[in-house]
């Protein structure tokens, strides 16, 4: 049995039912395992939603959490997938004092190195959009925070498989 936590996504196709959200994360909190983000949205099936869930455990215990998921009744298919097997996405936007967009040469760098965008600017703060991997969301964070930031908030992951999900075909085959 492997000791390392790895990193997994899980994506859970669902009916769009109240309460659902509960269940779920009641699933992972009586195992004492912590949500990294969670995302939900409408899927590529029409009236399917998913939900893509990052948690860090051991491959034993996603096994086993994946088996509780499918048994609430609105739960279709949950897959996990390692780091390896996603393509993945990360969305922020920070607030920052204008003055500082203007007068710190270092900011506009620091924008430009990223790949940031500027969303809206006032005379009173500018927000930045970023998008991206964990770890690019991390260093600008990092970054900005020499020079203060206002407000910062971060989405959840979004994913998709770099394999086909079958998930489609099978769907199709329940809707004729």
């Amino acid at each position: 049995m492997s000791i390392e936590k790895n990193l997994y996504t899980v994506s859970v196709y669902t009916e769009n039912n109240i309460g659902l959200l509960n269940r779920i994360s009641a699933i992972f909190q009586r195992r004492h395992i912590n949500i990294e983000s969670l995302n939900t949205s409408v899927s590529e099936i029409e009236g399917v939603s998913k939900f893509t869930i990052l948690v860090r455990m051991h491959e034993e215990q996603i096994k086993k959490i994946i088996g509780q998921i499918e048994k609430q009744v609105e739960v279709i298919k949950a897959y996990y997938h390692s780091e390896e097997d996603t393509i993945y996405q990360e969305s922020c936007l920070f607030k920052i004092k204008s003055d500082l967009l203007f007068d710190e040469r270092q900011i506009q760098n620091i924008i430009k190195e990223s790949n940031a965008r500027i969303v809206t600017v006032n005379k009173e703060f500018f927000v930045l959009e970023k998008s991206g991997r964990t770890q690019e969301i991390e260093l600008l964070y990092r970054e900005l925070s020499a020079f203060g930031i206002m407000q910062f908030t971060r989405s959840g992951r979004i994913a998709v498989t770099k394999d086909e999900m079958k998930i489609s075909t099978m769907l199709k085959t329940f809707q004729h």
